[in-house]
């Protein structure tokens, strides 16, 4: 399975307060673990808000915000995508996470990524067939 698991922002990182050497390097440990694991897909950093812009819509009117935002603790700073046995086995991932953050108060949050199985009769094979195709262009693109 796969997940998604999203580094909430701190009022450090929409400050913009990049990590020091210490904290890049301890990161750097715990993602050579996933990778040589073979559960890390995918992970960055975002950021802060301020840089950022957001699209509203409300019944067909669309409403661009530019950031900051508030209510920081709902804003995600990173993320990572990993590819688990089990819910179980992303959560024992976040908590050595834990070991390797900087000071201070992180939220990690882990979500499963829905899978094609998981949309039934609706995706139907032709559904799937473009989603396949669409996936390999995407592959494809990446390689250049």
């Amino acid at each position: 399975m796969k997940v998604m698991v999203f580094v909430k922002a701190t009022k450090e990182s929409e400050a913009g307060v990049m990590p020091d050497e210490k904290v890049i390097a301890e990161m750097g440990k715990f993602k050579e673990e996933l990778v040589q694991a073979g559960v890390m897909l995918a992970g960055e950093g975002l950021h802060p808000s301020s840089k950022g812009k957001r699209l509203h819509i409300s019944d067909g009117k669309k409403t661009l915000i530019d950031g900051p935002f508030a209510e920081t603790k709902e804003l995600v700073g990173g993320y990572w995508i990993w590819q688990v046995r089990s819910l179980d086995e992303a959560v024992e991932w976040v908590r050595r996470c834990a070991d390797y953050m900087p000071s201070g108060e992180w939220v990690l949050e882990v979500r499963p990524i829905f899978e094609a199985d998981d949309f039934g009769k609706e995706f139907t094979p032709e559904l799937r067939a473009q989603d396949r195709r669409l996936r390999a262009e995407i592959e494809r693109q990446q390689k250049f």
